[in-house]
């Protein structure tokens, strides 16, 4: 795991990409330097009244111009992430991280992999894309309206599934992988929980691995507080009964090894 720090950063740009979907560019002084794909990190509001950071997974990594890209939501008004759409080039905001384990990329190295992202959890897979040396399928879930999905065409085959129907398959990312008969020796997939439940189903019909970034609401973002724990087959070091924290243990983890 890399080491991780708070550090004040500045946003070199920040853009509107889709309803409610936003993409700021964060140039760093070292956390660019030990960020993995899967990674997060936690960004602190500029508003004294919200006083716990908010996760937000790595979407990009620019290690030669120490840039990070955090493609993000915003879940309502007066919400941390509303804060954040707002802000603009050259305003510094402090953030903490890398955190996280990150996707093992060693294990899916030269294999047939999926890369399923849903929803926001889209957008660290972008970065698990371009760095991944394997065969990638990509699946990505959507409501309705598609955001990044040109930018996975530069790193593999590109699937869609909506909602509504508007583009790709009709339906689920399982959906759109049994309609293209697509076929994996591996999965590597981000998203809401119903969608990993059906992700991992499918890896244990298959007899494949499968791990899964799961989204959970943290507080401290580094295991001390116990907020996002996850059910878990091991007994955690920590608090000695079966969970997992997802801000410390995973936020990737073995499919397996959890309960979805």
């Amino acid at each position: 795991m890399s080491e991780k720090a708070k550090e004040k950063v500045k946003i070199v740009s920040q853009e509107c990409i889709g309803k409610d979907i936003y993409s700021m560019w964060l140039q760093t002084d070292r956390i660019a330097k030990s960020a993995r794909p899967g990674q997060f990190l936690s960004l602190y509001t500029r508003d004294g009244s919200k006083l716990l950071p908010r996760p937000i997974s790595i979407c990009e990594i620019d290690k030669e111009k120490d840039r990070i890209r955090l493609v993000y939501r915003v879940t309502g008004p007066n919400t941390g992430t509303e804060g954040f759409s707002k802000l603009h080039a050259n305003v510094s905001i402090e953030v903490l991280g890398p955190l996280g384990n990150g996707f093992p990329l060693e294990e899916a190295r030269g294999k047939k992999v999926f890369l399923i992202g849903g929803g926001i959890g889209i957008p660290p897979m972008l970065e698990t894309a371009k760095q991944l040396d394997a065969e990638k399928k990509i699946i990505l879930g959507y409501r309705d309206e598609l955001f990044l999905k040109a930018e996975f065409e530069s790193y593999g085959e590109v699937y869609t599934a909506t909602e509504d129907g508007s583009a790709g398959t009709k339906g689920n990312v399982m959906d759109s992988i049994r309609k293209n008969g697509l076929e994996a020796d591996v999965v590597f997939a981000c998203g809401p929980a119903p969608m990993l439940r059906a992700v991992k189903a499918y890896a244990l019909e298959k007899k494949i691995p499968c791990w899964i970034s799961m989204e959970e609401r943290m507080a401290c973002g580094i295991g001390a507080c116990l907020a996002c724990v996850c059910k878990s087959k091991e007994v955690d070091s920590h608090s000695h009964v079966n969970n997992k924290r997802v801000c410390k243990d995973g936020p990737v983890f073995l499919s397996t090894e959890v309960e979805l």
